[in-house]
């Protein structure tokens, strides 16, 4: 529904079911931003997802500063170019544009807002943007103390795992004000195929809440349909593929499927991070006043994979609690 360029977002309603989307070929990108050669990009984390998403802005021709808590990790980064720095507070000195993907909105509020955090670095006119999947409400709340020091502020989670951030094909969903997601809009294109403008701040937040549902039960179902094929004597590879391109096709299948048969749990999405963002969609619903028990039967899965010590795997790692729940 309602597929827009940019020049089209503003004639549509608010609260519109339609998505709304940022092309390349309509966004307009403001002269203090987002031109290589130019503007000076920061990136705060450089975990799983982070270093591969950073790596695209570099490629793309853009200067990269870079902090993460394991210096280590910013290694990658460094011999493509990045200059290392200690602090986020570091990396907004020298920086017009921020980004960060960190762990929980406890990290993205000390990231942005504590002592040595970006919000301390960065110059007037300069724009931050959390790609970590946090809190709607700590969205706005960050948006509020960065306007009031002439800061920008947007909330842009992501979605496509550890293979679209290497692939630059990640969904991005965007909540801020329109005319500064217009201004990152060519830095956005680096990283995703799918750049959604979703409304004013916590919005980007607010969707990927829903997203996270969608994939919360989406995971339970594949989990289960496989350890039934396995249990039935299919040959569980040919059922993946008689299946993958009707009704039960999806995302989730084509990325983990072939992983989980391989019994490959490393993580392009920690389970630990995952229970996080279940957890901000029940205290969500818990807000909005709406039972969803699909969404506490997910999160109670995910916390069993935690507790059989599979929260540093990846979400395919929920195999492991169905098969132990066989033999129980």
């Amino acid at each position: 529904l309602g597929i827009g360029i940019a020049s089209r977002i503003k004639s549509l309603p608010t609260g519109s079911i339609a998505r709304r989307v940022l092309r390349a070929s309509g966004a307009r990108c403001l002269s203090s931003a987002c031109k290589p050669g130019e503007t000076r990009v920061g990136w705060v984390g450089c975990g799983v997802m982070g270093k591969s998403m950073a790596s695209h802005i570099i490629n793309a021709g853009y200067s990269l500063s870079v902090f993460s808590r394991t210096l280590s990790k910013c290694e990658p980064l460094k011999e493509l170019g990045a200059s290392v720095y200690d602090s986020p507070l570091e990396v907004a000195k020298n920086s017009d544009v921020v980004f960060l993907i960190v762990g929980f909105p406890s990290d993205v509020e000390s990231c942005v807002l504590g002592d040595q955090g970006i919000l301390k670095g960065i110059k007037e006119g300069g724009i931050i943007v959390d790609m970590t999947t946090s809190d709607p409400a700590l969205a706005v709340r960050i948006h509020q103390e960065t306007k009031a020091k002439n800061v920008n502020s947007i909330d842009a989670p992501v979605s496509g795992g550890d293979l679209g951030a290497k692939n630059a094909a990640l969904t991005i969903m965007i909540g801020g004000d329109e005319e500064t997601v217009t201004a990152v809009q060519p830095l956005f294109n680096t990283m995703g195929k799918s750049v959604n403008y979703m409304g004013p701040p916590g919005s980007g937040q607010h969707t990927k809440m829903a997203n996270q549902i969608m994939i919360g039960t989406t995971m339970i179902g594949l989990c289960e349909g496989l350890l039934y094929a396995n249990k039935a004597g299919l040959d569980v590879e040919q059922v993946i593929q008689a299946v993958r391109g009707g009704a039960a096709g999806s995302k989730s299948l084509e990325l983990y499927a072939e992983r989980i048969v391989a019994r490959d749990f490393e993580p392009g999405f920690f389970v630990d991070h995952f229970v996080k963002d279940l957890g901000i969609c029940v205290s969500e619903c818990e807000r909005m006043k709406i039972e969803l028990p699909g969404l506490k039967l997910a999160k109670e899965m995910y916390e069993g994979t935690q507790k059989h010590g599979y929260g540093l795997k990846g979400t395919q790692a929920l195999m492991v609690t169905l098969e132990k729940m066989q033999s129980s």
